[in-house]
Order: structure tokens, then C-alpha cells, then sequence
């Protein structure tokens, strides 16, 4: 391991590698990732994968058509084949007042040319003919939305980093972040230390912890979130169906399993254990939208955290009461989705270009000054 870097990034998914990536693109090339466990061991590897636009926020929608501008050319660009299909996204709306935000929503997602639409029942049964027409009054679709390997696609920013002269050390974990004269000079690891002016928190559900290795407090907590998965069958649908009011997600996968999961209420915790309540709990709510899921076999199930912030926001960008210290975490469940956006322009604030977008919305600072960014879509 490396005993000096200019950038040590702590965290090894989605949001660690692919600013590793970056960085190393812009010319930086003297980086360290740590990570604890394995590449996609956290929250990466345990998401649901799909993909959004259809958001309610400005800033959400840059980041994640930003994203999605990404991930329709990535396989390409890493030279790793990520998976990524655009099935698009159907989401129910259950009421008339949910239809009048979701045309609000449709507002904002057409500036950014997000091509969402406003959707009858009879036009959804035609994207999934499945849909129990009774729990429903109309839906929104976006076809550019969609689903990645999560895996493939971490596995591929690693990889590729690496190329670049990246150094990921796995299964090592950062145990003190240094600080002298009120700047970074270092990590501590399990394995001996590294110095560095810049660390990047970048640690999911545990970026509280790492947060505390450099005495900062930021308020994220973690929460437990399950998905269980089928055995593969025929095709049914090619979309994500997804409800805000139910909590509710699912699509099939290229190789044929059903993947769902649903938000339950949770206390703050690093619990990781399956538990029967949530299999009961989801049968019951994906019967209801999808009948013919009664006939479905589950072959497994998981879970992971959600490393969630006040506003269901994340945090991203350098502390400002600490030089040298970036984090992007708090994703709240849509690191995935809006990964490569995000870590591209964190890439870019760490090595003092000017960023593709403004993003001090995102600042820690906002909480201080109770100008909590409240997104309306948002699952959990």
C-alpha cells in the first residue's frame, strides 16, 4: 500500500470508484481508494439498480439526466459491459392530487428534455399489462429511464480506474482521518498510514463514522432497506413500476427475475438481516398492483442501507470548516441513479476545474440554515 497520495477516497462503490475515475481522468493520478470490504459490498451492490428522471427538483433532474447521458455510453467508454437498458419507468399516481404534482414534476423534467409523459390507464396496460386497474387512476412514463448492474457497473469503474493508476486496497479500513493545523494530512488505516492533503468521504452508510474520524458531525443516519428477488420466468414487462405513495418498486431483469422492494418504517441502525415481516409485508403490497405475482417463486432476498439525510438530499462537495475534505454521501437511496453525474462533478470541484453544474445546494451548510431542499418523488 502507498504511504502518500494526493487523494485518498474512502469507500469502494459506485460513488468512491467512479470519482476515482474521474479524477485519474483529469490528470490526478497519485490516488488511493480504501475500502473496507469488497467493491459493491455496501449499498451499491445491494440497490435495486434502476435508473430515474422523473424527479420533482431541478437539481435532481440535472443529476440524474446527467447520469443517465453517462450510463447510455459507459460500457463503451470502460470497455465493461454494464447491462444498462432503457425499459423505462411507470409510475402510478393513486389519486387526483398526486396527478397534479406528478404535471408539476412533468414541468420541470421537460427543461432538462426528460422525454416523461403524463399517461392514461389504458395507455399503462399497454407498457405493462399486468396492472391491477383498480389500485391506480394514471401514471407518468419515461422511456429513457432504466436499469443497470449495479455490479458490473462499480466492477467497471474499478477496473477502469485502475488502468488509470488508481490504487484500490480492499478489505482496509480507514481508522483515523489526521488533522493538523486544521487541515487534512492524513488517514490512518488498519494497515499503516497515508499521508494526503485530500480525503473524500464517500463511505454510504457509514459516512457518519468516517465523517467522525476528522471530527465532523454531519447528519446522515442509516436505515435498513430490504428487496427480495424471484426465479426467473418468461417475460412479463419491460419497465420499472413504481408507486411514491406505496413505497413501492419492481421490474424484471434481463435474465428474468422480478426484483422488488418496498420502504418500511425503520429505525436508524447498520442492521443487514433479512426479516420474514418484510417478505409478508411485500407479497402482500406487490400482489395487490401486480396480481399476477401470486405464482411467483422467491429465491432470495437481502438488505442494505440507506445512509438518508434530513431532506433525503445528500451531501455533497468539501467541508467548509475543514480544507481538503469532500464527501458525497446521504444519497437516501438514489446513489446509484445519479452516481456518475455526481462523482464527476465532485471530481472536478477536487481538482479545481469548474464543475458542469452548480451544486452548493448540496452543501452541509444547508442544514444551519434550515434551507432543506424537499424533493416530492422520492421512494422511502
Amino acid at each position: 500500500m502507498k504511504n502518500k497520495a494526493d487523494v485518498v477516497i474512502i469507500g469502494g462503490g459506485i460513488i468512491g470508484t467512479a470519482t476515482a475515475y474521474y479524477l485519474a481522468k483529469s490528470g490526478i493520478k497519485d490516488i488511493v481508494v480504501l475500502e473496507k470490504s469488497y467493491i459493491s459490498s455496501g449499498a451499491t451492490g445491494r440497490c435495486g439498480a434502476g435508473v430515474r428522471q422523473q424527479w420533482g427538483l431541478e437539481m435532481n433532474c440535472a443529476l440524474a439526466k446527467g447520469s443517465v447521458d453517462i450510463f447510455e455510453n459507459l460500457s463503451k467508454e470502460l470497455n465493461f459491459d454494464i447491462e444498462y437498458r432503457q425499459g423505462g419507468y411507470l409510475v402510478l399516481a393513486h389519486n387526483e392530487t398526486q396527478v397534479e404534482q406528478f404535471k408539476r414534476n412533468l414541468a420541470v423534467q421537460s427543461k432538462f428534455n426528460i422525454p416523461s409523459r403524463l399517461i392514461s390507464i389504458e395507455e399503462a396496460l399497454e407498457i405493462c399489462p399486468y396492472l391491477n386497474t383498480d389500485t391506480f387512476v394514471a401514471a407518468t412514463f419515461c422511456q429513457t429511464d432504466g436499469h443497470a448492474n449495479p455490479f458490473r457497473t462499480n466492477f467497471a469503474y474499478a477496473y477502469a480506474a485502475e488502468k488509470l493508476g488508481v490504487e484500490i486496497n480492499k478489505f482496509t479500513e480507514a481508522t483515523d482521518i489526521i488533522v493538523e493545523n486544521g487541515r487534512i494530512t492524513g488517514v490512518m488505516t488498519d494497515k499503516g498510514r497515508i499521508d494526503t492533503p485530500i480525503v473524500v468521504n464517500a463511505a454510504g452508510g457509514y459516512s457518519k463514522d468516517v465523517a467522525a474520524l476528522a471530527g465532523i458531525d454531519i447528519p446522515t443516519y442509516s436505515e435498513r432497506h430490504q428487496i427480495l428477488v424471484s426465479e426467473p420466468i418468461e417475460r412479463l414487462f419491460d419497465t420499472m413500476v413504481i408507486s411514491f405513495q406505496i413505497g413501492i418498486y419492481t421490474q424484471q431483469v434481463p435474465h428474468g427475475s422480478i426484483v422488488m422492494g418496498i420502504s418500511e418504517k425503520e429505525e436508524p441502525s447498520y442492521n443487514i438481516n433479512s426479516s420474514w415481516q418484510f417478505t409478508e409485508y411485500m407479497v402482500k403490497q406487490a400482489i395487490n398492483i401486480l396480481p399476477i405475482f401470486k405464482d411467483l417463486r422467491i429465491v432470495r432476498q437481502w438488505a442494505g442501507l440507506y445512509n438518508k439525510t434530513p431532506d433525503a438530499q445528500p451531501i455533497v462537495g468539501e467541508v467548509d470548516e475543514l480544507p481538503g475534505f469532500f464527501q458525497a454521501v446521504g444519497f437516501s437511496g438514489h446513489g446509484f441513479m445519479i452516481g456518475p453525474k455526481t462523482s464527476k462533478i465532485l471530481a472536478q470541484l477536487i481538482a479545481g476545474m469548474e464543475p458542469d453544474m452548480d451544486i452548493s445546494p448540496l452543501s452541509m451548510k444547508r442544514f444551519e440554515k434550515g434551507e432543506l431542499i424537499l424533493e416530492p418523488s422520492v421512494v422511502g
